[in-house]
């Protein structure tokens, strides 16, 4: 049974499968070294992101990146993100007619996680093209369409041998960022080496540009297609501030950035009834967790105004996305500046959707402002 793959598509049954002890990950692959494109240890096994990791690994990544990446960096950044949907924002109203996706929710988090991680401003667009590639590869193997691969594999080095550089200027001179802090962080004597600092930088910025860009087209687009919502939004969000908070957290559980999660079965198990050999591949499908209907009454139906409820857009438990805090902060921000400055807005054609299975966004949102 250890070739089986099972399909998890209940709330309960998904939330076990990312929280449970006897669900992880697959040790890291032996490879040997000299691939600049796999950071690996001197064991010779590929260096991983902590959200790749199994506790002890995890625990001790999660914590040393953690005491580097702090809510007081978010709350740092309120002024700045203001400030960045102002002006994203504010292109959209003076166009008129746009693509919100180019013009707004593809450019704000990748501004605001250089910005956050001290990319200089001239480095910013293939800054934003790395990212595009390597979050197409996001899916499982099996599930890759010709060339991307390749292609991501390609971003991931011209990524790696920036960051390397930069990190290195870090060392020498540190600056007021977050690749200084990460440069710098230590535990007990611990710290990141230099593959576990490039593999987080590769998580933070896939994981920080892709899934915000996803939340605010998904978002803007499920407002629009329930006009009566958005209506709502723009009406009450000058003296309700918590109607944004809650269109985001309905906005995540209704069409969230990520639709799929995978795990190993680590030791034999039982699963909804059905026993699970060690080695059984587990793949979550988030959006239908997050749909279940012995949670969520009518969850087809889209509402900004339900009661606070649990999702599994952002993870649970030991995985929980580091960076959720900053997602919704420039989710919410976007929402309120857009119902404010754009209270008219309106589809004006049928947006394109980005062929992954993963990673669920928009390629195009058309909008017209009236």
């Amino acid at each position: 049974m250890g070739d089986r793959v099972v399909v998890v598509l209940g709330f309960a049954e998904a939330e076990r499968v990312v929280t449970g002890a006897e669900f992880g990950h697959p040790e890291p692959e032996v490879v040997g070294g000299g691939d600049p494109d796999l950071p690996v240890d001197e064991a010779g096994r590929v260096v991983r992101a902590f959200a790749f990791l199994n506790p002890p690994d995890h625990t001790r990544l999660r914590r040393l990146v953690g005491k580097a990446f702090t809510a007081r960096t978010v709350e740092g950044l309120v002024p700045r993100v203001d400030e960045l949907v102002g002006e994203f924002v504010g292109r959209v109203v003076e166009a008129g007619e746009s693509d919100l996706m180019a013009e707004l929710a593809v450019p704000l988090p990748v501004t605001v996680i250089a910005e956050l991680l001290g990319v200089p401003v001239e480095d910013r667009e293939r800054f934003g093209a790395w990212s595009g590639a390597m979050a197409r590869a996001a899916e499982p193997g099996f599930l890759l369409g010709p060339g991307v691969a390749e292609t991501a594999a390609g971003a991931r080095r011209e990524f790696v041998a920036y960051f390397r550089e930069l990190a290195a200027e870090r060392r020498r001179a540190p600056a007021d960022d977050l690749l200084s802090a990460l440069v710098a962080v230590s535990d007990e004597g611990e710290r990141l080496s230099e593959g576990e600092l490039l593999v987080t930088l590769t998580l933070l910025l896939v994981a920080g540009h892709e899934t915000t860009t996803n939340l605010i087209g998904n978002g803007v687009l499920a407002l629009l297609r329930n006009p009566d919502q958005y209506a709502s939004l723009a009406r009450d969000q000058a003296r309700d501030a918590a109607l944004a908070e809650g269109a985001v957290e309905e906005i995540l559980r209704y069409d969230s950035p990520i639709q799929l999660t995978t795990r190993t079965v680590l030791t034999d198990t039982t699963l909804g009834g059905v026993e699970l050999a060690a080695g059984t591949m587990v793949l979550v499908l988030v959006g239908a967790a997050n749909r279940d209907p012995r949670v969520r009454e009518e969850p087809d139906r889209f509402d900004i105004t339900r009661a606070p409820g649990r999702h599994l857009a952002f993870g649970r438990g030991i995985h929980f996305c580091l960076g959720a805090p900053l997602a919704r902060l420039q989710g919410r921000t976007v929402l309120r500046e857009l119902a404010r400055r754009a209270p008219e807005l309106r589809l004006a054609g049928e947006p394109e959707w980005v062929e992954t299975v993963t990673l669920r966004g928009l390629r195009t949102l058309p909008v017209a402002v009236r």
